[in-house]
């Protein structure tokens, strides 16, 4: 019997190629998103639906779930890749902006690892990737809500290993460095507040910085190849860089001092 993955926010960025990627490599494939009616590539590829999930909503995660083991008689992994970024400084924040960023990034991917962890359990098999960023494990200027919510998915993530492991499920870390998808510009929300013009400057020196490692980071495929050894690997290694110098970023911070690592963010930063 063909593997099936299941993969969260597939209409684009990382999401899809790596549902392309799984469907080339002979997978049957859940390519779930949001708005599955918008889709025209994806649904038309052989043993690739797309179910409709919003990681917001629990009974569209029972759902897809379900809809995936009808079709293909079984879930192998999932992809917990659904999630987008909230930028600016923090004194701008709503309370709504902040409960949608903490809400998709992180509640959203506990909603469906909690969903699907009782089904591995019984199988006494499965994998969970989970998509966080070297942004869980480092900081750059006006991120500091999207690096909560990854440091928050670095931490629950890694706990969690230990306990599913009786149970022969793995955990997987992705941890992109930057890539060049419509996180940018789709996927990104600029914070802002009426009157509050004291970080002016400071943006404007520190996000054309920012956005051109986006511009010229890596492409999306090449996570997705990270993305398909994590799933496909059967040790128990749980961290996997991707892409975006992720792993000579992640390796500085491991050598370098808390005083040097910052002063070279602010410098590249605001450069």
């Amino acid at each position: 019997m063909k593997k099936t993955v299941l993969i969260t926010g597939s209409s684009s960025g990382i999401g899809r190629a790596t549902a392309k990627l799984f469907q080339q490599k002979q997978w049957n494939v859940a390519a779930t998103m949001r708005s599955p009616q918008k889709e025209k590539e994806l649904s038309n590829l052989e043993n690739v639906i797309c179910p409709q999930l919003d990681v917001m909503k629990v009974e569209t995660i029972r759902q897809a779930i379900e809809e995936t083991k009808q079709k293909f008689g079984v879930i192998n992994a999932v992809v917990n890749n659904a999630g987008y970024g909230l930028v600016g400084p923090f004194e701008a924040a709503t309370q709504e902006q902040i409960q949608r960023q903490f809400s998709t990034n992180v509640f959203g991917l506990m909603n469906v690892t909690g969903e699907v962890i009782p089904y591995f359990r019984e199988r006494k098999q499965g994998t969970i990737a989970n998509i966080a960023s070297i942004g869980g494990r480092v900081t750059f200027p006006l991120y500091s809500l999207y690096h909560g919510t990854k440091w928050a998915v670095e931490g629950f993530s890694e706990s969690l290993q230990h306990e599913l492991k009786p149970f022969n499920i793995k955990i997987k870390i992705i941890e992109p460095g930057p890539i060049k998808t419509d996180f940018y510009d789709r996927s990104m929300d600029l914070m802002s507040k009426d009157g509050l013009t004291a970080y002016d400057s400071y943006i404007n020196r520190a996000m054309p910085n920012m956005n051109k490692s986006g511009e010229t980071g890596s492409p999306p495929e090449k996570v997705a190849k990270v993305v398909y050894r994590a799933v496909c690997s059967n040790s128990w290694r749980l961290r996997y860089p991707a892409g975006g110098n992720a792993g000579s970023i992640l390796f500085l911070r491991k050598i370098l001092s808390d005083g040097l690592f910052n002063r070279m963010v602010r410098m590249i930063a605001l450069k």
